[in-house]
């Protein structure tokens, strides 16, 4: 089987957006890889990753096709193509990017039931860390080889926030405000996580936000429990690594099943200073006035007449609006991570 066999081919069925050389792949051979690299993630490094990515594929002769998203509005449908193009030639769809690049392409392949690798090249890179994958995007793509071919995966827990999924986290409040001045900042003064720290501590200083919020909650046992609370952040976390640096578990995340959430109360600019300390001292659970606790699923009810039509919400360092109620649970289906297998080494 022959995924594109011409250069000529190659263009007039990607268009623009095709960017890599296409393998030959005969019947009984390696499953191919189909790559959707943004090009807006990373320091600038797109195009050399890409190049060095492809002349891995080559030099391992693995079937591959590799797509450059150079719109972020142009993700969604490219992955979308990507995984039926996977379905159909029995592949693995493949994200490169950072954590908000890998939960949209997540999302369609988590519905369509296929495998999914990961090539980080974001700020934080959370979900690959978190997974054991190489920071170097050429390394990893040697352990996605690496696992493709022994057939090495893993099931990954996947939190879901009404009909969108999230890997790392998903928040209300304060934190999406913060992401948006992140990436205006980003657009000023380069892709960082001294920019991303830099950006957040501003907007610590000069936002404000107060939420009214009625939470009903479900745990892994099924006991119940419903507050009303005051809040300027609710925060969802999935990511066991994201949480031990803040302080909200002790190394190990939430219990299996479950997800972790923060209610941080309405703070005047000092106290919202000292919170950011405590995160960034990974003491975080410990502060006063917060509630922390694990659940399985959550509703959550706006009761501002401001907020009861939408709510700006953020998943995985992007932002979007959505309609209340908001419902936050663990996703029914884990999603199937391609990794290393077991004693790889890059060396």
């Amino acid at each position: 089987m022959t995924i594109l066999s011409s250069r000529e081919e190659e263009k007039d069925a990607a268009g623009p957006a095709q960017a890599g050389r296409n393998i030959g792949r005969p019947d009984g051979g390696w499953r191919p890889l189909f790559i959707i690299m943004n090009a807006g993630s990373g320091l600038d490094n797109a195009v050399a990753a890409r190049e060095n990515v492809a002349r891995l594929m080559s030099e391992v002769d693995q079937p591959y096709e590799m797509l450059l998203c150079r719109r972020p509005r142009e993700l969604s449908a490219m992955a979308e193509r990507a995984a039926e193009q996977a379905a159909r030639h029995n592949g693995i769809v493949v994200a490169a990017g950072g954590d908000g690049t890998i939960r949209t392409v997540a999302q369609l392949v988590l519905a369509a039931g296929l495998p999914f690798g990961v090539l980080p090249q974001g700020t934080f890179n959370y979900f690959a860390r978190d997974n054991g994958l190489p920071a170097d995007p050429v390394t990893a793509a040697a352990a996605l080889v690496a696992g493709v071919r022994a057939g090495s995966e893993r099931l990954v827990q996947v939190g879901q926030l009404n009909d969108q999924i999230f890997l790392v986290n998903a928040s209300l409040g304060l934190y999406p405000q913060l992401l948006e001045d992140r990436e205006v900042f980003k657009q000023r003064y380069g892709r960082s996580r001294m920019v991303a720290k830099w950006s957040g501590l501003l907007t610590l200083l000069r936002r404000d936000t107060e939420m009214l919020l009625r939470l009903e909650y479900s745990d892994r046992q099924q006991a119940h429990g419903a507050d009303v609370m005051r809040a300027c952040t609710l925060f969802v976390g999935n990511n066991a690594l994201q949480l031990d640096q803040v302080g909200l578990t002790e190394g190990q995340g939430a219990p299996g099943g479950q997800l972790v959430a923060l209610v941080l109360p309405p703070m005047n600019v000092a106290e919202r200073l000292i919170i950011a300390m405590r995160g960034m001292l990974g003491q975080l659970g410990s502060a006063p006035n917060t509630a922390q606790f694990f659940c399985r699923h959550l509703i959550v009810e706006p009761l501002a007449r401001a907020q009861r039509r939408q709510v700006k919400v953020a998943m995985d360092g992007e932002s979007a609006w959505m309609r209340p109620p908001l419902v936050f649970r663990v996703a029914p289906r884990p999603l199937r991570l391609v990794v290393p297998p077991s004693g790889w080494s890059a060396a």
